[in-house]
């Protein structure tokens, strides 16, 4: 449909907490032309994944890929719970942060309960990365980005990250081959 402009830490559509979609309005014109949007804009942006309000819509919608198998997701309305005590650790980017890293630890495993584009529930148990994404994007669900939770003194630009961060952090798997947990999501 279109791509959006993508909002900058900043912006203080990035601070609120977003409204839920009313599930009569699932699969409304409304509703089905901002997912479009979502996904073209992410697909533009080469994301992991994309909220809603960083397209300066504050919906609680969320476009990410938890699984390459099945692609991009679109969930609407999801509520996540920890379901480790264990933390992983990863370098997150943001689009609405461009250019940083940073370490941020988060709980290993969630359950996620949303809704899809068509109104049929969705139920998942992720860990590691998809575990990771998800909270990332649902994050901005409750206007809370990355650098809030982000481990002291690890805040770099991402070329730095890039040329450094094996020399201080040790060798980050993903960021050599994609742009996975360093993705901008």
């Amino acid at each position: 449909m279109a791509i959006r402009k993508v909002a900058r830490m900043g912006h203080p559509v990035l601070r609120q907490v977003a409204r839920p979609v009313d599930p009569d309005k699932i699969g409304s014109p409304e509703v089905k032309r901002l997912i479009a949007d979502l996904l073209d804009t992410v697909d533009d942006y080469n994301g992991a994944g994309l909220a809603a309000p960083q397209v300066h819509a504050s919906t609680r919608i969320v476009v990410l890929t938890v699984d390459a198998d099945r692609g991009m997701e679109v969930w609407i309305n999801p509520v996540l719970t920890p379901t480790s005590e264990d933390l992983l650790q990863s370098f997150e980017g943001c689009l609405s942060v461009p250019g940083l890293r940073g370490l941020v630890a988060r709980p290993a495993a969630v359950h996620v309960e949303a809704i899809d584009p068509e109104g049929n529930p969705i139920v998942l148990d992720l860990e590691g990365y998809p575990a990771i994404v998800a909270q990332h994007e649902c994050d901005h669900l409750d206007g809370v980005l990355y650098v809030d939770k982000v481990e002291p003194h690890s805040l770099t630009f991402l070329e730095e990250h890039r040329r450094w961060g094996a020399l201080l952090w040790g060798p980050d798997e993903e960021s050599e081959t994609s742009e996975s947990p360093t993705a901008e999501s």
